[in-house]
């Protein structure tokens, strides 16, 4: 859904506060049955443009891989963190994709000092620096669309190099999400390593 927000507006209104290096986070991966959430943090340089960049789910798969380069090749820093489906079964979805963010955060802070974070909708109470939690933030905030973006596409990569491995599966095609053929599929071929146990169709099965 196209809406008339300035993307840049959360990171002007930082940049006048006097903040330097802002930081955007966000995770893909929380609704499929299959394989971890991924979370990317990314800060971007005060004079970043990128035309067309929005939320990752509202782009082409084609662009977001262009995209996904060009914000590498452009920021400041960006970290990635993965949280296996293992341990989101055993610490629940939201805190994995809390984990996710924090531990991506914390590999861009191997290379810069993040001075405000602006996260999409996931506050992060241990965090030692200010944060800020947007709602719908991967459509308020070029920081946190970029990082939408990186966590998106590493975590189809993920689901490409599973299809390989399992391609009986058909991973390539839905990501893990619980579409109709992927429970098919999994009514037909059972439960490999890389399931979320606990969510409904695999616990279902399970039973």
């Amino acid at each position: 859904m196209k809406t008339n927000y300035d993307l840049y507006e959360n990171e002007k209104r930082l940049y006048k506060d006097g903040y330097k290096i802002i930081v955007g986070t966000d995770e893909a991966g929380r609704g499929p049955l299959f394989g971890p959430v991924v979370a990317a943090a990314c800060a971007l340089p005060d004079n970043f443009k990128l035309e067309g960049l929005t939320d990752s789910k509202q782009l082409t798969e084609k662009r977001r891989e262009k995209y996904f380069d060009y914000i590498k090749e452009n920021s400041l820093a960006y970290g990635i963190g993965i949280v296996s489906a293992k341990e989101i079964d055993e610490i629940n979805i939201y805190e994995a994709s809390r984990k996710a963010m924090m531990l991506a955060i914390k590999e861009l802070s191997n290379k810069v000092n993040p001075e405000y974070v602006l996260t999409d909708a996931m506050p992060l109470p241990d965090l030692k620096i200010p944060c800020e939690a947007i709602i719908k933030g991967d459509a308020k905030s070029i920081s946190i669309a970029a990082a939408s973006v990186l966590a998106k596409v590493t975590r189809d990569r993920m689901m490409y190099e599973e299809d390989e491995k399992h391609p009986e599966y058909g991973f390539k095609n839905h990501k893990g999400y619980p579409t109709k053929k992927h429970i098919e599929a999994i009514n037909k071929y059972g439960i490999i390593d890389g399931y979320r146990l606990t969510y409904g169709p695999v616990a279902e099965l399970l039973k």
